[in-house]
C-alpha cells in the first residue's frame, strides 16, 4: 500500500513538496521537478528558494505565519533560472509528524491569463457602452436642438398664416417635429435602460389629474378618426399616490398611440382598477382595449423586443422605431409589474399591465388601520355562515361561487346581459379575497360581460372556472 501511495504521489499532475520547519525539502514529486526545472529539488534548494514570499527564513528556520488546511493560496513559484509563474496551492501539516509540512498546488498560468483576458474584455465592453451612451446623448441633444427650432418657428407661422393650404402644410411639419422628438426621447430612454442607468423619479402626484391629462392628449386624434374613447377609473383608487408620474404617462401614451394608430373603426377603452394593497403599497391594473387590426400569435411574440415590428408592412404603413413597447415593458418591470397582450387578427387587442405605487404616509396608515379593523371584525364573526360565504376558499364560498357562475352563464346564453352583469358583480365580490390570478380572471370576465361580447365572455368564463377550487 505504501509503494502504491508513493507511486500515486510521484505521478499526479499537481506539484507536491514536503519540507520541515528549517525549510529543507524532504520530498518533491516528478511534476514539481518538471515545473520548477530542477534535476533534484531535494538536493539543490529549500522551500524558501521556491516560495520566498510565502516562506521567509529567520535564524535558520521558517518565520512566516500560515493558514493550514483546504484554503487555497495564490502564490508565485520560482524556477531554477529565477523566473516565476503563478501557483494555486494548499499548505498542509503532515499528520503525526510535528514540524513537517506539505505544499500541494498546480500551475495557474493559463487560469491567470484567462482571468486577465476576461477582465480586459469586460473593461472594453464597459468602455464601449460608455462611449455609446455618450454618443447617443450627444447626438440626441444635437438633433433635438434643430428640431425644436423648426417646431417653434412652425408654431409661430401656423398662428399668423391665413392661407388654408399653407396652414395645412405647416401643421404637417409641426406634427412631424413632434414625432421626431418622440423618437429622439425613445432612443435616449432605451440607451439609459440598456446601460442600467435609468432611475425612477418617485414623488407624490394626483392620479385623477394624470388620467385627465392622458385623456386630453389623445381624445382629439381618436375623435378625428371617428372612434369612441371610453375611460373608466375605479372609484376606490385614492386621488393622491406616490410613484413616477411621468413614466406612467409615457406607458399610457405609448399604448393609446398604438391603439389609435391601428384602429380605424370602433372604440378605444382605457380602464384602471385597484387589484391589491399591502404595507402601504397599492397595485394598479391598467387595460387599453381597441377594436383595431389585431395581432396574430407570431406577431405577439415580437411585440416587446427592441427594434421589432410585427412585420415589415406594419413599419412601412404606420412607421415607428419598434422601441416604444420594449421601453414600456422595461418601465413596467422597474415599477414591480409586467405587461401582456391579448389579441386576435381582425378582432382588436387588449394591452394590460400592473404596477405598484406607494400611498402617502397618512393615507397609507388610514387604509391599513381600516383593513385591520375590517379584519378584526371579520374574525369576530367568522363563525357565522354569512361571513364564511365571503371568505374565499371555504366550502360555503365555493358553493356560492358555483351557483352564481351557473346563473351567470345561463343569463349569457339567454342573451340577458343585464342579469349577467348582476351575477358577475356578485362573483367578483365572492372572489375578492382570492389569489391574484383568480381576481384578474374575474376582472376580465366582468369586462367581457360589460361589452356584451359572447365569445370573449365564454372564453373568460372557462378561464375563471379552471382557476376556481
Amino acid at each position: 500500500m505504501n509503494t502504491m501511495f508513493q507511486f500515486a504521489i510521484a505521478n499526479i499532475q499537481e506539484m507536491v513538496l514536503f519540507f520541515d520547519e528549517t525549510g529543507r525539502i524532504t520530498f518533491a514529486n516528478k511534476r514539481a521537478c518538471d515545473l520548477l526545472e530542477f534535476d533534484d529539488i531535494v538536493e539543490e534548494c529549500t522551500v524558501a528558494d521556491i516560495f520566498p514570499a510565502e516562506f521567509p527564513m529567520e535564524n535558520g528556520k521558517l518565520s512566516g505565519e500560515y493558514v493550514f488546511g483546504d484554503e487555497l493560496h495564490d502564490m508565485n513559484a520560482y524556477r531554477r533560472n529565477r523566473t516565476c509563474f503563478p501557483v494555486v496551492a494548499k499548505i498542509l501539516e503532515v499528520p503525526g509528524e510535528e514540524g513537517h509540512y506539505c505544499v500541494m498546488g498546480y500551475d495557474a498560468t493559463e487560469q491567470v491569463y484567462l482571468k486577465k483576458r476576461h477582465e480586459r474584455a469586460q473593461q472594453e465592453v464597459e468602455d464601449a457602452l460608455k462611449v455609446r451612451s455618450e454618443f447617443i446623448a450627444n447626438v440626441t441633444h444635437e438633433l433635438r436642438t434643430p428640431v425644436n427650432g423648426i417646431l417653434g418657428n412652425t408654431k409661430v407661422l401656423v398662428e399668423i398664416e391665413e392661407d388654408r393650404e399653407k396652414k395645412k402644410l405647416l401643421s404637417l411639419i409641426e406634427r412631424g417635429c413632434a414625432d421626431m422628438n418622440s423618437i429622439i426621447n425613445n432612443i435616449l430612454d432605451f440607451s439609459k435602460l440598456d446601460a442600467g442607468k435609468f432611475t425612477l423619479e418617485i414623488r407624490e402626484f394626483n392620479f385623477r389629474e394624470l388620467i385627465e391629462y392622458v385623456q386630453s392628449m389623445h381624445k382629439n386624434k381618436i375623435y378625428e378618426k371617428g372612434l369612441d374613447f371610453i375611460v373608466n377609473v375605479s372609484p376606490d383608487i385614492p386621488e393622491i399616490l406616490v410613484g413616477d408620474e411621468l413614466r406612467i404617462v409615457q406607458i399610457l401614451n405609448n399604448l393609446l398611440s398604438n391603439a389609435t394608430k391601428f384602429t380605424s373603426v370602433g372604440r378605444i377603452v382605457l380602464e384602471v382598477v385597484r387589484t391589491a394593497q399591502m404595507n402601504g403599497r397599492m397595485e394598479l391594473f391598467f387595460m387599453v382595449t381597441d377594436t383595431g387590426i389585431g395581432i396574430d400569435k407570431a406577431g405577439q411574440d415580437k411585440l416587446f423586443k427592441s427594434f421589432s415590428q410585427v412585420d415589415a408592412s406594419i413599419s412601412r404603413r404606420f412607421g415607428g422605431t419598434g422601441l416604444g413597447l420594449n421601453i414600456s415593458k422595461q418601465l413596467v418591470e422597474l415599477m414591480g409589474g409586467n405587461i401582456q397582450v391579448e389579441s386576435e387578427p381582425g378582432r382588436g387587442s387588449m394591452f394590460s399591465f400592473h404596477i405598484w405605487v406607494d400611498l402617502p404616509g397618512e393615507h397609507a396608515q388610514e387604509m391599513m388601520d381600516s383593513e385591520s379593523v375590517s379584519t378584526a371584525n371579520f374574525s369576530s364573526f367568522r363563525s357565522e355562515d354569512a361571513d364564511r360565504v365571503w371568505m374565499f376558499g371555504t366550502k360555503e364560498n365555493e358553493d356560492e361561487i358555483h351557483k352564481k357562475m351557473s346563473k351567470l352563464i345561463l343569463s349569457v346564453e339567454m342573451d340577458n346581459w343585464e342579469k349577467a352583469e348582476m351575477f358577475m358583480d356578485t362573483v367578483r365580490k365572492l372572489i375578492e379575497s382570492g389569489p391574484e390570478d383568480v381576481r384578474k380572471a374575474g376582472l376580465r370576465l366582468k369586462m367581457a360581460v360589460q361589452k356584451g361580447d359572447y365569445d370573449k365572455t365564454v372564453k373568460a368564463f372557462d378561464t375563471l372556472k379552471e382557476l376556481l377550487p
